[in-house]
């Protein structure tokens, strides 16, 4: 199976070969290889192992989105796996976050549930911070699979029309959660799923067809929309999340 849906993979190897640009006053990037070695640490640390990892480079290497399938006995399920995504940018179209989330095995569709964004700028204390709140984030992943599991079942028994799945539908695309060329395919997915695992009419059908057709897209796009998919479903579903959806680095720090 695959982790991360992307034409551009690479090996750690080749990640480290990525060179990272100079620090200035106001931005102090932070290499793409250095990230993941502290994710690593941070995962080993929490008594966890990963059981598989990918990387994927765009832009020439400026930006960067590696996924991690962790393993513990916290996070024991048969139909899902624990991902723990990383983004970086060098050229500063986004900030470096951590992305926790979810793989469903019999598909490889993989979606996000919050993002924990490692400062708002790449700022000088970036690289004396990251080490602390990486660990914070790994140490909220017992939360986040606790919470998923309630979300799951929420979904699974909230039954829905064709007429109302096509309405969440349209509202997945208003916000942007969504590209306009999916809307019709999703409905498809969710009449006839490509997985007979899904059927049933229910969000949980919906929810699965949304990240069927939205695997092998932006990966770095990927986190807000699932994330803004799940707070529009949890909504209907009557779900409420006791997890911020996304996370600076400042309030856990604070929160210490």
């Amino acid at each position: 199976m695959s982790l991360l849906i992307a034409k551009n993979k690479v090996s750690f190897d080749e990640l480290t070969a990525v060179s990272t640009p100079e620090k200035t006053e106001s931005f102090t990037p932070i290499a793409h290889a250095y990230l993941v070695e502290q994710m690593r640490e941070a995962i080993n640390r929490a008594g966890y192992s990963v059981n598989e990892e990918e990387h994927a480079l765009a832009r020439m290497g400026q930006r960067y989105f590696g996924g991690f399938s962790i393993a513990g006995k916290d996070f024991d399920a048969s139909d899902r796996q624990l991902v723990v995504g990383l983004r970086n940018a060098h050229d500063k179209s986004f900030a470096a976050s951590v992305c926790i989330g979810n793989r469903m095995l019999v598909c490889e569709n993989l979606c996000f549930a919050s993002d924990i964004k490692l400062a708002r700028k790449h700022t000088t204390n970036i690289l004396r911070d990251i080490p602390r709140v990486l660990s914070e984030a790994v140490g909220r992943l017992v939360s986040h699979f606790t919470d998923m599991n309630k979300r799951i079942e929420s979904y699974k028994t909230f039954e829905l029309s064709e007429d109302e799945a096509s309405g969440l539908v349209i509202q997945l695309a208003d916000a942007k959660a969504l590209p306009a060329r999916e809307v019709y395919p999703v409905i498809q997915q969710f009449r006839t799923p490509n997985h007979p695992e899904f059927n049933g009419r229910t969000i949980w059908s919906l929810y699965n067809g949304v990240t069927e057709c939205l695997k092998g897209g932006d990966l770095s796009k990927l986190p807000a929309r699932t994330m803004t998919m799940q707070s529009i479903f949890d909504a209907r579903a009557g779900h409420r999340s006791s997890i911020a959806a996304v996370i600076d680095a400042e309030d856990l720090v604070m929160e210490a």
